[in-house]
């Protein structure tokens, strides 16, 4: 039986009243134990720091958690943990799940159940109680965190989404242009607010103030970026060019700008960020900043397989670098 320097199962059976078996059972996710004896050697278990030896032989697959499989992000995701997932003969499974923020309840006591190898969640955090149940279980977890907020300890990979915003910002400067919008991510979204504050850095260190009506707060979503581009090209003094938070959003300023009959880039310049395949097929191309989607899976997977080893991860946040990717849809303002 699986048992720390803390505590055995033995003691917490002895703390709880509860048989050996029934334990047992709530460490494997079996479906036969009442909610009650399952809160109450949960609870132990956790206030224990009860943690079960990382198997030796690994099962046969990783599980992505994700809320949605809808659009070209989540997809360079899963091939990037597919493929590197396929290179130690593993396969990979797919759990839709909850909200931007966590998983939901409901998947913590299927996955025990299903017992994957590893998890790798596309969620800004996953809460403590499931922390502790996953740990407690030795099932390594990582978190592809492009909000660049996740808890302390929680191993995690993301992007530089501050230097990101400063990049867009900077090659829109150096064509020239002065009146640039931001259309960014929800406010509580901490990369939306990390891509803005890049933006901000950068135009302050031009010497610019930035004007409150030129700063948005989306949805990550096309509509939310068409809606907000609308109103910003309706102003008196309109931007000359606009760094959207994300490609959906600045793919809905293209489509805002040809409703308008705005020319771009001759009258307006848009950049991106994330360089999905949409951004290489926009008309014009999209100017956007690369997010090593691939690469950041790639690298979540790797650190899952490392802690399943059991190796501790040296560092608990990995940030990737992001990059600038020019196209068509920037240039200087028109009679600069």
């Amino acid at each position: 039986m699986a048992q720390t320097t803390r505590v055995t199962l033995k003691e917490i059976a002895a703390q709880t009243g509860v048989s050996l078996t029934t334990i047992s059972k709530v460490l494997n996710g079996a479906a036969d134990v009442s909610s009650s004896t399952r809160e109450l050697v949960e609870e132990h278990l956790r206030k224990s720091g009860y943690r079960r030896r990382t198997s030796k032989q690994r099962r046969e697959y990783i599980e992505v958690v994700l809320r949605e499989l809808d659009g070209d992000w989540a997809l360079a995701i899963i091939e990037g943990v597919r493929e590197s997932a396929a290179e130690v003969g593993l396969a990979i499974s797919l759990s839709v799940s909850g909200d931007e923020r966590a998983p939901g309840p409901e998947w913590l006591d299927a996955v025990i159940r299903r017992g994957p190898t590893g998890i790798i969640l596309l969620f800004a955090d996953i809460p403590p109680d499931g922390r502790a149940t996953l740990t407690a279980r030795g099932i390594p977890f990582v978190v592809i965190d492009p909000a660049g907020d996740p808890a302390p300890g929680i191993p995690s990979v993301g992007s530089a989404n501050w230097s990101g915003g400063v990049s867009a910002t900077r090659h829109l400067l150096g064509l020239g242009h002065r009146r640039i919008a931001a259309i960014t991510g929800p406010e509580h979204v901490m990369s939306a607010l990390a891509r803005l504050d890049g933006y901000r850095a950068a135009m302050t260190s031009a010497g610019l103030e930035v004007d409150p009506r030129w700063v948005r707060y989306g949805d990550f979503q096309r509509d939310g970026g068409e809606r907000h581009a609308m109103e910003l090209l309706r102003l008196p003094d309109p931007p000359t060019a606009i760094f959207a938070g994300n490609d959906l959003q600045a793919l809905g300023v293209l489509h805002a700008a040809s409703a308008l009959g705005v020319a771009v880039p001759g009258d307006l310049s848009v950049v991106g960020f994330d360089d999905l395949a949409a951004a290489g097929l926009a008309s014009p191309r999209l100017t956007t900043i690369h997010q090593p989607l691939r690469e950041m899976a790639e690298q979540a997977t790797r650190l899952v397989l490392r802690m399943l080893d059991g190796s501790p991860p040296e560092v608990t946040r990995v940030e990737l670098a992001t990059s600038l990717v020019v196209r068509d849809s920037t240039a200087p303002p028109r009679g600069a």
